[in-house]
């Protein structure tokens, strides 16, 4: 018999045809129980835990996250113990059974020791401040020969001496240099910066926060500048002048499309509103002459 005759058998094509089955059936099986591990295709929008407690969340979304804490901070507005940032973000497409990390209030306060910034420049302060935990209260500017220097800090009304223990987020008035020549400071743009940025960015050009106003029903988080009175267009104001500050959330209103837009009407509503009124004379017919004569012979 020949080397190939196994061919000319019945039995091997029916075998032949089995294994090609088999083989099928096990790579279907193997796609398939790879896409049940994997939940392929499955993904679900990450939920906001924003002011809830670590039990709260655990005992609702614990079957289907692997949460974790990483940190705590101090906050005077909001409740000790509720989370304030998570990663993933709200509304990322995740699946299920991943880690979300978290950060909460802490609930004991932390407490920090006050720097000595008396001489220093006003950025330097600001940094040094922010690294202690602390917070700008207001800026005021006095007669002093060295711009933008510190002559004195203070808390709660009083002087407060170097090394004196506070809780973290105690807020400081910095007592600043106005120089010798007067000079204004510049309006720094707002627009598109988040609510956690314009304190620090406007106390960095030597101005304060005045009022802010929140035109969306939003976490904190997603809140941005869209409006600021006085506008960017006035170019530069006194120091320590406050600016009133207005927020949108970035998720129902798009700054890039309307910054133009935006930017362009506060830049018209200063000019309308600084552009000199010029009283309009309107002379008489009755009182003008052609008469050169009488004109002189009412002069003498």
């Amino acid at each position: 018999m020949g080397k190939l005759s196994f061919l000319k058998q019945k039995k091997f094509y029916i075998n032949l045809l089995l294994i090609v089955v088999l083989s099928f059936v096990l790579l279907w099986l193997t796609i398939k129980m790879l896409n049940i591990y994997t939940r392929h295709g499955k993904v679900f929008e990450m939920p906001d835990f924003s002011g809830m407690t670590t039990p709260e969340v655990e005992r609702a979304y614990g079957k289907d996250y692997n949460f974790i804490l990483i940190d705590s901070i101090y906050s005077k507005t909001q409740a000790p113990g509720t989370i304030v940032q998570q990663d993933p973000l709200p509304g990322s497409k995740v699946k299920h059974g991943r880690n979300v990390y978290y950060i909460i209030v802490a609930i004991e306060p932390e407490r920090t020791n006050m720097p000595n910034l008396n001489n220093l420049s006003l950025r330097q302060a600001l940094v040094l401040l922010e690294s202690s935990g602390l917070e700008v209260k207001e800026l005021i500017y006095v007669d002093h020969f060295a711009r933008n220097a510190i002559c004195e800090q203070r808390y709660d009304g009083g002087i407060i001496k170097p090394g004196t223990e506070l809780i973290k987020g105690s807020k400081i008035t910095l007592y600043v240099g106005l120089g010798p020549d007067d000079k204004k400071a510049k309006l720094p743009s707002l627009y598109g910066i988040s609510a956690q940025e314009v304190q620090r960015t406007l106390n960095m050009a030597g101005l304060n926060l005045g009022n802010e106003y929140f035109e969306d029903n939003d976490s904190i988080q997603y809140m941005k500048v869209c409006r600021m009175d006085p506008p960017q267009a006035k170019g530069f104001v006194k120091p320590g002048t406050f600016v009133n500050v207005w927020y949108k959330s970035s998720r129902s209103f798009n700054f890039d499309k309307e910054q133009a837009k935006v930017l362009s009407e506060d830049s018209a509503r200063y000019n309308a509103e600084n552009t000199p009124v010029i009283d309009t004379i309107i002379i008489s017919n009755d009182t003008l002459t052609n008469d050169p004569e009488e004109e002189y012979e009412d002069d003498f």
